[in-house]
């Protein structure tokens, strides 16, 4: 039998079995890869430490803090002439 998808070369049956099987076993190892991690039911314990190394992370921490001091009044705003 000869699988073809438009745009795609043709698979013959063992070569699709081959990445058939290939496509299980790293099925298989992610599920077990989850599967050894310890559980949470706390969703925040789940959160922290997951993306503090993330350079995006970093960049909206620095955006939330530029944005918080650019809405505080400032000392003038207070002052009547």
């Amino acid at each position: 039998m000869i699988i073809c998808n438009p745009g795609e070369a043709m698979l013959d049956e063992t070569t699709l079995e081959r990445r058939l099987t290939t496509l299980e076993q790293a099925v298989f190892n992610l599920q077990n890869k989850l599967d050894s991690k310890p559980s949470s039911d706390n969703w925040l314990e789940k959160l922290i430490g997951s993306i503090s190394d993330d350079a995006a992370f970093l960049e909206a921490i620095e955006y939330g803090r530029a944005f918080r001091q650019s809405d505080k009044p400032s000392s003038d705003a207070n002052e009547y002439s």
